[in-house]
């Protein structure tokens, strides 16, 4: 074997590389001087890379050269064709390993997320449309904190304030500064003023079909009967108002569960009547009603009338409410018809022709 001194340096052409001319020499028996690292030169690699790639009838645009030169790196000192596979087989798998988990960190969604200050919150809620403010508090809790402000719902009442529109003395400007409901009055002068709520309630029916339904187990809070002007009728009509409390819904499984105002907005969100509704019947005759505030109204039907011009209204209320889809009893409570009826109409708690106290 010669000396280290004589020994010549090897050259490496990759035009003259080929399959049959790749021997042992150029790989085992390397100068270290030529390849310090004890990996292959990149010309080499290369070079091979290509040979192998042309006996597998591959084009080199298909395989990227990385997986060439990890194949032809030898990672061992000592010489030994089987060590250097060890540890190539080893590192490639670590590095595998470590590249798997480093994309899949830089793949995996933040959980934290970004923490945005309150004041940024509240510059985004000045440009949020009426329709939008429920979309908007689930999007994280600061912004359902800054609907609870009032300074939210009073720019809100600002941006579609119209002087035009007639407002109740509650709903005025003047009278809007006071922190106690300023969240119920706002919702309802945007039914006042805001067209898209206004076209809303003229499209809705004045009774919807889901009526009977919805106002089961519905507890009456106050009921009063007036006579009132029929308009093109010579003869006015009899209405008579069921102030009724419904059920709270059921609750979604979502964010806002369980959260409630800061103690420094509970002013703000108080309304007397939330979950409220009335129920409006206009008679053409005056009708005999007994006392039935406090009761629960347990059933309630719509028919047409005897003389199949006018509809027929059957009301029964009871002491406690029926659950569990039991039919109450009609022997039971106190029974209400009224017949002949001109008309029925349900009114939410916004609607504008909801009576409400303007003490509230």
């Amino acid at each position: 074997m010669p000396r280290r001194g004589n020994r010549k340096r090897l050259k490496y052409r990759a035009d003259d590389l080929s399959a049959h001319r790749v021997t042992v020499a150029d790989f085992a028996n390397s100068d270290p001087a030529v390849v310090k690292t004890g990996r292959v030169r990149k010309a080499v690699a290369n070079a091979v890379q290509k040979e192998v790639k042309a006996l597998c009838g591959l084009e080199a645009s298909q395989v990227p050269s990385e997986d060439g030169l990890s194949v032809l790196s030898e990672n061992g000192q000592n010489g030994s064709s089987d060590e250097g596979e060890e540890n190539e087989n080893t590192n490639g798998t670590s590095s595998r390993k470590k590249k798997s988990k480093k994309q899949k960190e830089s793949c995996a969604p933040d959980s934290t997320g970004g923490d945005y200050p309150i004041d940024i919150w509240l510059v985004l809620a000045s440009y949020i449309r009426p329709e939008d403010v429920v979309t908007f508090a689930l999007i994280c809790k600061k912004a359902w904190t800054v609907t609870c402000t009032a300074v939210f719902w009073m720019r809100l009442y600002k941006r579609h304030y119209q002087t035009s529109a007639y407002l109740p003395v509650r709903l005025l400007p003047g009278c809007m500064y006071r922190l106690r409901s300023l969240r119920a009055c706002v919702i309802r002068s945007l039914f006042h003023t805001y067209e898209p709520f206004c076209s809303r309630l003229a499209k809705n029916p004045s009774l919807p079909e889901s009526t009977p339904n919805t106002l089961l187990n519905s507890k009456c809070l106050l009921f009063w009967c007036k006579k009132v002007e029929a308009g093109s009728r010579p003869e006015a009509l009899w209405e008579f108002n069921f102030k009724l409390k419904k059920l709270p819904p059921k609750q979604k499984n979502h964010c806002l569960n369980g959260l409630q105002p800061p103690a420094e907005y509970k002013e703000v969100h108080f309304n007397p009547d939330q979950d409220c509704c009335l129920l409006q019947v206009n008679t053409l005759n005056f009708i005999f009603i007994p006392v039935v505030m406090g009761m629960t109204l347990t059933y309630l039907t719509i028919n047409v009338s005897t003389d199949m011009r006018h509809h027929r209204v059957r009301l029964l209320f009871q002491d406690c409410p029926v659950l569990n889809g039991k039919k109450p009893r009609g022997d039971q409570g106190v029974q209400i018809v009224l017949d002949p009826v001109h008309s029925v109409h349900l009114l939410d708690w916004w609607h504008p022709k909801y009576p409400f106290s303007t003490m509230a």
